[in-house]
C-alpha cells in the first residue's frame, strides 16, 4: 500500500515530467497522472483523518450473532464481499438518478481504487460497464439473478 506522502512524490514526478515535454499526448497523460496521484493522496488523507469514525469488520462482523460464535477470517471476508456487492447493486441500481457530478466522483473514486498501474484499466473496464447497462432500467437485476443463482445446483 502506498501512503499519501509516497502518492504526492509519485503526483511531483509527473508534474515534473510534464514539464520536460512539448508533446501534447505525453503533457496530457502527465496530467491526469498527477491528478490522479493527488486524488489517492486526498483519499489516503481522509482515511487517515477519519480512521477512529469508521465500522471495521472485526468490530462488526467477527461474530456469527445467530449462533455466537467467533467467525474466521476467510468468512469475515465473505460477509463483507456480499454487502460490498449488494451496495454496488443498489448504487448501479439508481445510477441514472444520481446526479451527474455524484456520478462522476463515485466513478473516480472506484477508478482509484486498487493496484495503483491498473487504475488505468479498471476505469476502462467501468466505463464499459456503465455504457453498456446505461439504458437498461435496472442494470443491476441482471447482476443479482446472477448472484441468487450462483452456487445453486441447475434446476434448484
Amino acid at each position: 500500500m502506498f501512503t499519501a506522502e509516497q502518492f504526492r512524490t509519485k503526483a511531483a514526478e509527473s508534474a515534473e515530467s510534464s514539464k520536460n515535454t512539448d508533446v501534447p499526448s505525453e503533457i496530457r497523460k502527465f496530467e491526469r497522472s498527477m491528478e490522479s496521484f493527488s486524488q489517492l493522496a486526498r483519499n489516503e488523507d481522509w482515511l487517515a483523518d477519519n480512521f477512529d469514525k469508521m465500522i471495521r469488520s472485526q468490530d462488526v462482523l467477527s461474530q456469527d450473532e445467530a449462533v455466537g460464535k467467533q467467525l474466521d477470517d476467510n468468512a469475515v471476508a465473505e460477509i463483507e464481499k456480499h454487502i460490498l456487492q449488494c451496495l454496488g447493486a443498489a448504487v448501479i441500481m439508481q445510477w441514472n438518478t444520481i446526479p451527474t457530478k455524484l456520478q462522476r466522483e463515485l466513478f473516480d473514486t472506484a477508478g482509484s481504487l486498487g493496484d495503483v498501474l491498473q487504475t488505468v484499466t479498471l476505469r476502462g473496464q467501468i466505463a464499459r460497464f456503465l455504457h453498456n447497462h446505461k439504458d437498461e432500467e435496472n442494470p443491476a437485476d441482471r447482476i443479482s439473478k446472477l448472484n441468487m443463482t450462483k452456487g445453486k445446483p441447475d434446476g434448484a
